[in-house]
């Protein structure tokens, strides 16, 4: 029995925390929603941006070194 205990307790505290976690989860409402929405779509431009300008000084730096062929 020992050895069987060693298998399901794992699996048992699993679905039990699992069966935690759906029951705190909630839908969001529309305003939690577009919050989210908002600062995510943020994040990306910002993050674009950044790989942008990057990019823009990284690119003439390496014609540099390399040289323009």
């Amino acid at each position: 029995m020992d050895a069987l205990d060693t298998v399901f307790d794992p699996l048992r505290d699993f679905a039990k925390d699992s069966v935690r976690l759906v029951k705190r989860c909630h839908k969001p409402d529309r305003k939690e929603f577009t919050k989210v929405a908002t600062r995510t779509a943020i994040g990306f431009v910002v993050m674009g941006f950044v790989g942008f300008f990057v990019k823009l000084i990284f690119i003439p730096i390496n014609n540099i070194i390399v040289g323009a062929s």
